[in-house]
Formats: structure tokens, C-alpha cells, sequence
């Protein structure tokens, strides 16, 4: 069974810094490429970064270029994003996928996802 577990949300001031965790099982995790995707409220999912499958190819959306950085580690089968200079338009769920290296938010798994709220 495939699972994917989000951590690292939580509230934040902005400017803050967040790190959020995916940990991975029930498929090979080194062979697929991961996104992370999210949904602010009311609205629908939005794209946020991609990771090839070794780490080496990242892409990410306009909106959070320079500030996230995505990584993974694929002996420990997690996938992670490194959020910094938060806005209050960050905030929404964050879910991790499996989706293939695509700038869409398409995906074959979910996880349950994590809040990240940015607020004074």
C-alpha cells in the first residue's frame, strides 16, 4: 500500500522558515519523480515544486522561486521542502505526490497533507 505522511506544518510569522517532511512506503520510492502541491483555502490545488527521481532535476512554481528549495533523500525514502521568507499567501495545506516531473498538480498518491498557516 502506497503511503505518503506529511510533517513540519504549524504557524508561522511571515518571513518565517518552515520545514516540511514526506516520509514514503509501500512503492520504490528512488525510481519516482515527487511534487509537492498545495490548497489555499477556498481555492483549488495549486503546483508548487517537482524533484526527479535521483534529486539531480527541481523545478518550481514562479510564486515560491528562490524562497522553497525541494530535496529528497532516497535512502531514507523522504521527500522535503525547505520554505523560507513565508508569505500569508503561502498558507494552505501542503501535500506531498506522486505525480511524475510535471508543473501541474496531477498525481497518482496523496498524502493526508500538513497546514502551514503564515500570520502575525
Amino acid at each position: 500500500e502506497v503511503q505518503l505522511v506529511e510533517s513540519g506544518g504549524g504557524l508561522v510569522q511571515p518571513g518565517g522558515s518552515l520545514r516540511l517532511s514526506c516520509a514514503a512506503s509501500g512503492f520504490t520510492f528512488s525510481v519516482y519523480a515527487m511534487k509537492w502541491v498545495r490548497q489555499a483555502p477556498g481555492k483549488g490545488l495549486e503546483w508548487v515544486s517537482g524533484i526527479s527521481s535521483g534529486g539531480a532535476s527541481t523545478r518550481y512554481a514562479d510564486s515560491v522561486k528562490g524562497r522553497f528549495i525541494i530535496s529528497r533523500d532516497n535512502a531514507k525514502t523522504t521527500l522535503y521542502l525547505q520554505m523560507n521568507g513565508l508569505k500569508p499567501e503561502d498558507t494552505g495545506v501542503y501535500y506531498c505526490a506522486r505525480g511524475g516531473l510535471t508543473t501541474d498538480s496531477t498525481y497518482t498518491y496523496r498524502g493526508q497533507g500538513t497546514q502551514v498557516t503564515v500570520s502575525s
